[in-house]
């Protein structure tokens, strides 16, 4: 069983130490899943109810409450009084927590008065451990840092060598050794630090909120009369029809009724110019509606909205952790035991080993010990890979997590379907060539009513035509029996009682029915870059004639083409239509290497030959996700275009690592871009959190480092690498900001 519990007072990963170890005891849990960002837990167990593991998290000071149930949380008294949020967000939405209360706020600025005023009476009378300078210490010590003392009990209590175990020892030992003004400092600092980081944290919040506040909370719902009424949009049921003015955004997901308008859709797909929509368009939930009114009809919930599977893609990919951020969690596991063990010895060793006075090597100890903690290490990744995943989801990129936001960078080749990913994916017919003395529409008849059962491009662009001719007067088409799809091949079936197929070039083949005049008709259309297809009886085998079909390339993907080449990215198209037609295809768009007449196992051999040729480097695949799913799952990161509706929608979704939400090949190279400025960033931010660690260390052994100087320190890379993360979020389309 997995239940879910958001806990308001979970923010960082000391509250994440905690937890673990105050969950270790009760039997029955299998794995914990931390998602800090959301403030939620998941706990995988076969416990009977969640009774045992509410009453451990209470145990270590963390009231929960199962997320999404539409309960209050359990309020700690001095969380109480917080303000006006509730503690449990509705199902899907990040918590809001505020920072602090008015109170918590006086109160830190007394105490960091009160921590001053023991400095200057210290100063000024040269008593630092008299009675007055205690008290006042012990008085800001105790207004300022009241609740990080709570959390020092509990990481006592549970042994947890976090950042507030760490703060407890250094200030009991800065008043056992009568260093009561730095002990108060101290205090204040940590505690003036913690909130600075939570206000910073929320700003990385926030960045996934907002993608949650594009939809409004209601919706102007169509009655039978013809007159509207305002709905809750988690109410309005599917098929109902919605009205949407001019500057409004649109609630939920649906197809165009009435109204024809320019809509907005940015915060979606990433789109930057407004789409016109009118009758039968599909529009999402987020987009604004720019200058005419619309009337859309429903198709799903608030919860089935693009929007929401978004939304739902962002907070897993964010709970999952990225390569690097399981390397730091894995150092910071080694490395806080260590400079522990080290804090002793230096406090011990020259007092009991070499006669040294025990004092300034205990305040060296102390100082030590402060800057073990690898808060800045552990918080520097999250952030960072956050706000990737969230600058990304902006431009309509859904990265489905952040091992493949880090792993992009990687990227040395790109693998391309051609319909609908290179192309534009509506080709058209474009001739029809009879043999055997049949007339074109006889040929196009048979032709459209066995492609009427398939759904593949071609057979659509087939019965379109047919279509276009219905308009002229042309009679429906016939019914087909023993109708059979034969994949990466063509279609086959039975009308008016003899059996025809409809087929490409190896189909041809292998119906022993290429004769040299089929053969020379086939060539000619090839080498002008078009698809032709074979109209045949099958019993006794005779070609009718002879279709080609074109689709032609977009504008965009030349621009896409040409800047992966110039990030360093060879480009390989993988096509079922024949050689002739993806070598034409591949030199108009300037693709490197074209390999066609691949059936989707060919394409996955393709995909193994290239990534064991790469090394170290990632070979990655572009499809429309729905024909593309196997090799899009093959290959080391999969792209699915088309991701913004339709059937392509939920396998894009599902299948690829990374979905685009417009049909256009460039948010590619947007997405390396992005995923080599994170890498940057993270490096950097590992970087700096070493950095101050190694050099308040040195210091702290030659004795010229304090206990503030260390909170500082500490405090100041947090920070640092919070502010560094969150540049992420700022655009990153020009490839010299790397």
């Amino acid at each position: 069983m997995r239940t879910t519990f958001t806990i308001p007072s979970m923010d960082c990963p000391a509250e994440e130490a905690v937890i673990r170890n105050g969950l270790r005891s009760v039997a029955g849990i299998e794995s914990l899943a931390f998602d800090l960002f959301n403030r939620r837990l998941t706990v995988t167990h076969s416990l009977p109810d969640e009774g045992a593991i509410v009453a451990a998290l209470r145990r270590v000071g963390m009231e929960a409450a199962q997320a999404g149930d539409g309960a209050e949380a359990p309020i700690r008294p001095e969380v109480e009084r917080r303000a006006t949020t509730p503690a449990v967000a509705p199902a899907g939405q990040p918590m809001q927590v505020p920072v602090a209360t008015r109170r918590e706020l006086t109160m830190l600025g007394v105490s960091g008065a009160l921590a001053v005023a023991a400095e200057v009476v210290a100063w000024t009378t040269e008593a630092e451990r008299s009675w007055p300078v205690m008290v006042v210490s012990v008085a800001a010590v105790l207004l300022g840092g009241l609740p990080t003392l709570r959390k020092d009990l509990i990481a006592l209590r549970t042994f947890t060598l976090n950042i507030n175990f760490l703060m407890t020892i250094a200030v009991a030992g800065a008043f056992a050794i009568g260093e009561y003004p730095e002990a108060a400092v101290v205090v204040v600092l940590f505690a003036v630090a913690e909130l600075i980081e939570k206000y910073s944290l929320e700003r990385a919040r926030n960045a996934v909120r907002a993608l949650m506040e594009m939809a409004p909370e209601r919706a102007f719902v169509k009655q039978p009369d013809g007159s509207g009424k305002e709905t809750p949009a988690a109410e309005v049921p599917i098929g109902a029809v919605v009205r949407v003015r001019p500057g409004e955004r649109l609630p939920l997901d649906g197809v165009v009724v009435a109204g024809e308008s320019a809509v907005n859709q940015a915060p979606i797909t990433g789109e930057s110019v407004p789409v016109d929509k009118v009758e039968g368009d599909q529009v999402f939930a987020g987009t604004i509606n720019e200058s005419g009114l619309l009337e859309f009809r429903t198709t799903g919930g608030r919860d089935q909205t693009t929007l929401a599977r978004i939304i739902r893609t962002v907070q897993e990919a964010q709970a999952a952790r990225a390569p690097t951020q399981r390397f730091v969690d894995r150092f910071a596991r080694a490395y806080t035991p260590i400079v522990c063990v080290l804090a002793v010895l230096v406090a011990l060793v020259p007092w009991l080993a070499f006669d040294q006075p025990l004092y300034p090597w205990l305040y060296k100890a102390l100082v030590l010990l402060v800057i073990a903690c690898p808060c800045a290490l552990v918080i520097s990744t999250p952030v960072t890979v956050v706000s990737g995943l969230a600058a990304a989801a902006r431009r309509g990129i859904l990265i489905k997590g952040g091992v493949y936001l880090e792993e992009g960078r990687k990227l040395r080749v790109l693998a391309l379907d051609k319909t609908g990913t290179i192309t534009e994916g509506r080709p058209k017919l474009t001739d029809v060539v009879p043999l055997d003395g049949q007339s074109p529409e006889q040929i196009l008849r048979i032709a459209a009513a066995l492609d009427a059962g398939s759904g593949h491009p071609v057979a659509r662009a087939v019965v379109a035509a047919w279509e276009e001719k219905g308009k002229d007067g042309a009679t429906g088409l016939r019914t087909v029996e023993s109708f059979k799809s034969i994949t990466g091949r063509g279609v086959e079936g039975r009308l008016d009682g003899a059996m025809y197929f409809v087929g490409n070039h190896r189909m041809a083949e292998e119906r022993k029915v290429c004769i040299p005049a089929v053969e020379a008709e086939l060539k000619k259309l090839e080498a002008q870059g078009k698809t032709a297809i074979v109209v045949a009886r099958q019993q006794p085998p005779e070609v009718l004639g002879v279709l080609a079909v074109a689709d032609t390339p977009r504008k965009t993907s030349v621009e896409a083409v040409r800047a992966l080449h110039d990030m360093g990215v060879r480009t390989v198209m993988l096509s079922g239509d024949n050689q002739t037609t993806a070598e034409a295809i591949a030199r108009a768009v300037g693709i490197d290497d074209a390999r066609g007449g691949l059936l989707p196992e060919d394409k996955i051999a393709a995909l193994d030959e290239m990534m064991g040729r790469c090394g170290d480097g990632a070979v990655g695949m572009a499809g429309d996700g729905v024909n593309d799913a196997p090799a899009l799952a093959k290959a080391d990161i999969g792209f699915a275009m088309g991701a913004r509706g339709g059937s392509g929608t939920d396998v894009a979704l599902e299948t690829a690592d990374v979905a685009l939400m417009r049909d256009d090949l460039r948010a590619i190279p947007e997405f390396l871009r992005l995923s080599r400025r994170t890498a940057v960033i993270l490096r950097q931010n590992i970087t700096v959190s070493l950095a101050a660690k190694s050099v308040v260390f040195v210091f702290a052994l030659v004795g010229m480092a304090t206990l503030w100087m260390a909170v500082l320190a500490d405090v100041g890379a947090t920070l640092v690498v919070i502010a560094n993360g969150l540049r992420v979020l700022r655009g990153v389309r020009g490839a010299a900001r790397f």
